[in-house]
C-alpha cells in the first residue's frame, strides 16, 4: 500500500463519523439554548409532560420549519390559531456551532476540490435530515384550555364543548427550509472565514466577498453583545433576572437588529392585542398595544423615550467599524468607491435578511355559540410586527455607501490595510497544501 499523503490524511479528517459530529453538535446546542430559554420563560411547568415536545419545536421553527397551531372546541365552538416566529437567539447558536464544526476539520488548506467540500457538506446534510426528522415527528402536543369561568366549563362540559389546542409540524416544509438553512450556514461559513479553502475557480472572488461577508457578520453580533450588555445591566438593576434570560436565550437578536434596522431610519408595522405580548422592552410594547397597526420607527419609539435618538449614533459608530474592518481586510489599492459600493450592496442584502427572519407573526381565539372572547381576554390576542421590506433595504444601501466611503479612507495607512486571504498570499501546492 502507498503511504498516505497530507492531502489523504487532511480529506480522511471528514468523514462519516465527523459529518456525525458536525450536524449533532449543531442540533444539541440549539436544543439546549431553548431548553434553557424556555425554562427560564416559565415552560417547564407545562402540563403532560410537554416541556421537550415544546423545546422540539422551538428547534423547529430557529431553523425556518413551520409548526402549525390547531384547536378543537367541540361542535358549537370554533377556535383560530397561527404562529409565525423564529427564535433568533437559538437560530444564532446553532449557526456559529455548526459553521465552527464544519470549517475544523478544513483548517490549514488554501485550496480544495469542489468535489471534497460537497461530500463533505453532503455527509453533514444527511445527519442533518436524520435529526432534523427526528424533531419534527418530536414537535406535536395538544393542551386543554379552561374557558376562564367555572359557569361556562361546566356549560362547555353539558354540550361536549372542551376546548384544546396544540401544535404539530409540518415535517416536509421543515425539511425542505431546514435543508435550505443549513446550506445557507455552510456557505456563509466558507464564506465568512479567511482561512476556508475554496475550489480554484472560485479564489478571484474571495478579494471582494468575503471581507464584506466577514464584515456583516462581525456587525450583527456587535449588536448581540451589545444588547447582551444591556440586558445584563437591565436585569440586575430591575431584577427579573428569569424574564432577561428568557429573552437572551430565545429573542435577543429579533429586538437588537430590529433596533439595528430602526437605527438605519427602516419603519415596521405591527399591534399587540390580547395578553399574548412578546418579550419586549416597555418603549416598544407601549407602542404597538393600541386598536389600530402601530408604525414602529425612530419618530413614533423617541415619543415615549427620548434616548431612542441615540440608536442613530450607536449605528454610525458601529457602521464605520464595519466598514473600515472590510476595507483593512481587503488587498491593498482597491479603489475608496469600490468599498463604498460593496458596502452597499453587503448591508443592503443584510438587511433583507434581518427583515425577512425578524418578522412575528401569532394569534389565536376562542368563540362558544358563536361569541367571540368567551372567558374573557385571556383566551383570545393577537401579535404581529412585519417591515417595510424595500424602503428598509434602500436606506441601508445610502447608509452603506457613506460608511463603506469613509470605512475605507480611515483604513489607509494602517498597519492591516491591503490584507488579503490566504489563498492569494501563498502559492498552493499538489493536494491543495500551502508551498
Amino acid at each position: 500500500m502507498s503511504p498516505r499523503t497530507p492531502a489523504d490524511q487532511a480529506v480522511a479528517r471528514h468523514g462519516w463519523p465527523q459529518a456525525a459530529g458536525t450536524a449533532l453538535a449543531g442540533l444539541l446546542s440549539m436544543c439546549v439554548t431553548a431548553a434553557l430559554g424556555l425554562w427560564a420563560a416559565g415552560a417547564a411547568d407545562l402540563p403532560d409532560t410537554a416541556f421537550p415536545r415544546v423545546v422540539a419545536a422551538t428547534v423547529v421553527t430557529a431553523v425556518g420549519g413551520s409548526v402549525e397551531l390547531s384547536g378543537n372546541a367541540g361542535d358549537l365552538a370554533g377556535t383560530r390559531a397561527g404562529m409565525t416566529v423564529m427564535p433568533l437567539s437559538v437560530t444564532l447558536v446553532g449557526a456559529l456551532v455548526t459553521a465552527y464544526a464544519f470549517l475544523r476539520p478544513l483548517r490549514h488548506r488554501a485550496v480544495a476540490r469542489a468535489a471534497e467540500l460537497g461530500g463533505w457538506a453532503l455527509r453533514v446534510a444527511v445527519v442533518w435530515l436524520l435529526g432534523l426528522l427526528g424533531l419534527a415527528f418530536g414537535a406535536r402536543q395538544t393542551f386543554a384550555v379552561s374557558l376562564g369561568d367555572d359557569s361556562l366549563d361546566a356549560l362547555g362540559d353539558v354540550f361536549g364543548v372542551a376546548p384544546k389546542v396544540g401544535f404539530t409540524t409540518d415535517v416536509p416544509l421543515t425539511v425542505l427550509v431546514g435543508l435550505v438553512w443549513l446550506a445557507g450556514v455552510l456557505v456563509l461559513a466558507l464564506l465568512v472565514s479567511g482561512g476556508a479553502p475554496l475550489p480554484r475557480a472560485l479564489l478571484r472572488f474571495q478579494a471582494s466577498v468575503r471581507p464584506a461577508a466577514y464584515a456583516m457578520v462581525a456587525l450583527l453580533l456587535a449588536w448581540v453583545v451589545l444588547g447582551l450588555v444591556v440586558a445584563l445591566v437591565v436585569a440586575a438593576t430591575r431584577g427579573d433576572p428569569a424574564d432577561a434570560l428568557a429573552v437572551v436565550l430565545l429573542g435577543l437578536p429579533n429586538l437588537v437588529w430590529l433596533a439595528f434596522t430602526v437605527g438605519l431610519g427602516a419603519t415596521w408595522d405591527g399591534r399587540v392585542e390580547g395578553p399574548f405580548g412578546l418579550p419586549m422592552p416597555h418603549v416598544l410594547d407601549a407602542v404597538l398595544r393600541g386598536e389600530d397597526t402601530a408604525t414602529v420607527d425612530l419618530g413614533t419609539l423617541a415619543e415615549q423615550d427620548g434616548r431612542v435618538w441615540w440608536l442613530v449614533a450607536v449605528e454610525a459608530v458601529l457602521l464605520l467599524g464595519a466598514a473600515f474592518v472590510m476595507a483593512a481586510r481587503s488587498p491593498a489599492g482597491t479603489p475608496a468607491w469600490r468599498h463604498a459600493v460593496r458596502m452597499a450592496v453587503a448591508l443592503a442584502l443584510t438587511v433583507l435578511a434581518v427583515c425577512l427572519v425578524g418578522r412575528i407573526s401569532a394569534h389565536y381565539g376562542l368563540s362558544l355559540f358563536g361569541i367571540s372572547g368567551i372567558g374573557g381576554s385571556g383566551l383570545g390576542g393577537d401579535v404581529f410586527l412585519r417591515p417595510r421590506v424595500w424602503s428598509a433595504v434602500g436606506l441601508a444601501a445610502l447608509w452603506g455607501l457613506v460608511a463603506g466611503f469613509l470605512g475605507a479612507l480611515l483604513a489607509r495607512g494602517t498597519a492591516g490595510h491591503g490584507r488579503v486571504d490566504a489563498g492569494e498570499r501563498h502559492p498552493v501546492g499538489r493536494g491543495g497544501r500551502r508551498a
